[in-house]
Parts: structure tokens; sequence; C-alpha cells
């Protein structure tokens, strides 16, 4: 049997088909290792510029809760150590700018005027943007130095934090409708400071309301989600 010939103009068609390319199929985007060196660099940026007021932080609570030590003991005990953390980097960049170690010249310098002027900053300073009232302006020298650092170090982090509430009266609680409360941290307890701090949650994604609450915890401060007078985070530094 014969196969009968097809006209030339079908043939090339049929030869211009079957010598075209087959189309490439498109693969999803996936990242380079370039994506996971720059995730790993600016995790290690953000540890290594957070860790000294972290460790102001932790360091002070630690040594006031666990230790027993005097608020201003503990408080410059995380100072201490600020300092330390604080010179070791210092002292890293001088030795590469130099070729010299000068641990001595870069804590008296540099070190020890930079941790205390950000102690004095967090310790009498909370910016109106921060502060639901300016009476919570106004007591905010009586909220604990400890919970005063550790407010004004998250503040650096989250700017659009507010505190909505902190020193309390037995009146207060019957203003807002409340029974009285007699272990409220929000009373100035017998070392004459206040040891609770209430924050803003309205208005917040869950994620940062999270995150602060995990701060908070990881630092060695208690914390309460309630909706006693309106939803908001409790943070207290319990008395000891």
């Amino acid at each position: 049997m014969i196969t009968p010939r097809l006209p030339s103009s079908a043939l090339r068609e049929w030869e211009r088909r079957a010598g075209a390319p087959v189309p490439a199929r498109r693969e999803s985007w996936r990242p380079g290792p370039w994506a996971a060196q720059a995730v790993r660099l600016a995790a290690k940026i953000v540890l290594v510029t957070l860790l000294p007021f972290l460790a102001l932080v932790k360091v002070g609570v630690f040594l006031y809760q666990r230790e027993g030590w005097p608020t201003a003991l503990a408080l410059a005990g995380g100072t201490a150590c600020t300092a330390a953390v604080v010179t070791a980097y210092g002292a890293s960049v001088w030795h590469r700018l130099t070729g010299r170690v000068r641990l001595a010249l870069v804590a008296r310098r540099v070190a020890l005027p930079f941790v205390l002027a950000y102690c004095a900053y967090a310790l009498v300073y909370l910016s109106s943007a921060n502060a639901k009232s300016e009476r919570v302006r106004a007591y905010y020298a009586s909220l604990h130095p400890l919970l005063r650092v550790a407010l004004s170090t998250l503040i650096l982090v989250d700017r659009d934090l507010v505190v909505t509430d902190l020193a309390r009266g037995p009146g207060d609680y019957a203003a807002m409708g409340l029974g009285p409360n007699d272990g409220s941290l929000h009373y100035v307890q017998r070392d004459g400071y206040t040891h609770a701090a209430d924050l803003r949650t309205a208005g917040r994604s869950g994620l940062q309301n999270a995150l602060v609450r995990v701060y908070f915890w990881s630092m060695g401060f208690a914390t309460l989600r309630h909706g006693g007078t309106g939803d908001h985070l409790h943070v207290e530094l319990p008395v000891r």
C-alpha cells in the first residue's frame, strides 16, 4: 500500500511545528543563598544592637528578684554589665582601626558615659507620645526604676507603645466602678515606688501585643492581659 504524498504546503507546516522549540515551564521563584545570608546578617545586627540594653534590664531584674539586691545596687549591676558589653564593642572597633586594645580608655571615655546617659534618660523621661495623659507622665518618677528602664528600652524598638496607667489610689478604683484592691501594685509600695504599669493593646496587632508580653516575661516581669478598665496589658515587678 502506498501512502499518499502530503501536499508541499502541509509538509512544510508539519516540519515547522515539529522543529519548533518546546516552551520551557516557568519555575516558581525560590530565594537564593544570598537571601538567607541577608536574613542572618540582619539578625546579627539587631542582636548586637539590642544586647547592651537587654543586658541592662535583665541583669538588673535578676539581681533584684533572685539575689535580693537593693534597687540601687541591682540597677548599678545592670549598668556595669551593659558598660562591659559596650566596652567590648568599642575595644573591638578600636583594635580593627589601630591594631591595639585599649579597654580602660574605651570604658572610661565611651562606654561608661554612654550607659550613664542612657540610664538617666530612661529614669526621668517619658515622651508624651508614649503616655496616655499628662497624669501618666507626672507619675512616671514614682514607677520602680527597673520598670522605667524596661519601658524605655522597649520604646526604642516600639515607638507606638502607649502607657495608659501607672500609680493609683483606693479612690481611683471606686471612680472606675471597681471594688477596692488592697494588693494592687499600682499603689506605692514599702520601697516608695509603684510596681505596675498598664500598656495599651487596642489598635495594635495581636503579634505586636504578643511580642511585648514575651519581652517583659523574658526580662523577669509578670504580665497579665485583662480588660477590667478596658483591654490592656498589665506589667508588674513583684515586690520582694
